[in-house]
């Protein structure tokens, strides 16, 4: 009993040899050594946190860089692009105008060509009743030669029929020819054509307004009443070319000009501001006369009127 007394007092002893040893201080250079390795990590934290900042203050100034560098092509992007659609409206001001003079032109030229077939069909019906002319003439004078030997043509007191004054009658009872004589057709609508290609339009308009009142019934009467639209067009007197235009297409329903009338006329609508007019007009060119030339360029100018829609 008392040896295990003993036994239990050594092994209190022990056990409290041990928790002293647990429980008492640590020594002081262990403490030091933890209280550096916790300045040595306090120091890495600050050192990561400035390495992080400093990363952050320079990705921050290079995407400031690029954001101001995006601006700034944005900005020469919006400059070009304003500066091709002024071009761009520049090139179609100018084709416009090209492509209305060069039609004026072509318009010209083909009057002048339909001038030259009336004028050759003429020339060829006169040369016709000449040669019929000459024939019976001969063939009067081979049956019928006159006594005494008198010239044919010639009065029996022996003066030519030319030798008698203006307005006299010949002894046969034929009058002489008029001294002057009116202006023909021809040369009243090539008169007219001239002045307006070179841009004389006031003389021009009386031309062909002359033409019109004088030869009313004459195939190109109806070029002459388109001619007056177009001086009208030009001058900006655009109600005027709308009612010259209708003119062509109410009277002269065959005339060669009907799709160039009702062109022309819907551009001038277009430019009175009339749009709802203008493009049923202009729709009604493409219409009537697919393939024409006219069509093409009012399908064109259809285009140019809905690109703004297009582009809202």
């Amino acid at each position: 009993m008392r040896i295990r007394w003993i036994a239990l007092a050594i092994a209190a002893m022990f056990c409290g040899a041990l928790g002293g040893a647990i429980l008492a201080p640590q020594p002081a250079d262990a403490v030091s050594r933890e209280i550096i390795q916790l300045q040595q990590q306090v120091s890495q934290l600050i050192q990561g946190q400035q390495d992080l900042s400093t990363a952050l203050a320079s990705d921050t100034a290079t995407l400031k860089t690029l954001v101001q560098q995006s601006l700034d092509s944005s900005n020469q992007l919006h400059n070009q692009m304003g500066s091709l659609q002024k071009t761009v409206q520049d090139m179609q001001a100018n084709t416009t105008s090209t492509i209305s003079s060069m039609t004026q032109q072509q318009q010209g030229i083909s009057d002048n060509v339909q001038d030259v077939q009336a004028r050759v069909a003429k020339l060829s019906q006169q040369l016709n009743d000449i040669q019929s002319e000459l024939q019976s003439i001969d063939a009067k004078v081979s049956g019928n030669a006159p006594p005494g030997g008198a010239a044919p043509g010639a009065a029996p007191n022996g003066v030519p029929n030319a030798a008698l004054p203006n307005g006299a009658a010949s002894p046969d009872g034929a009058a002489a020819p008029n001294a002057m004589a009116p202006i023909s057709a021809d040369t009243l609508y090539r008169n007219a054509l001239r002045d307006y290609t070179s841009g004389n339009y006031d003389l021009s308009r009386q031309e062909f307004s002359d033409y019109i009142k004088h030869f009313p019934q004459n195939d190109l009467a109806s070029n002459a009443q388109f001619y007056l639209g177009e001086i009208a067009y030009a001058q900006g007197d655009y109600k005027a070319a709308i009612a010259a235009y209708d003119t062509v297409l109410q009277n002269y329903p065959q005339s060669f000009k009907l799709g160039a009338s009702l062109l022309k006329k819907g551009m001038a609508e277009l430019a009175l501001g009339m749009k709802i007019s203008a493009r049923r007009d202009l729709r009604e060119v493409v219409r009537r006369f697919p393939g024409s030339d006219e069509a093409r360029r009012a399908e064109a100018k259809l285009r140019q009127m809905d690109a703004p829609a297009r582009r809202r």
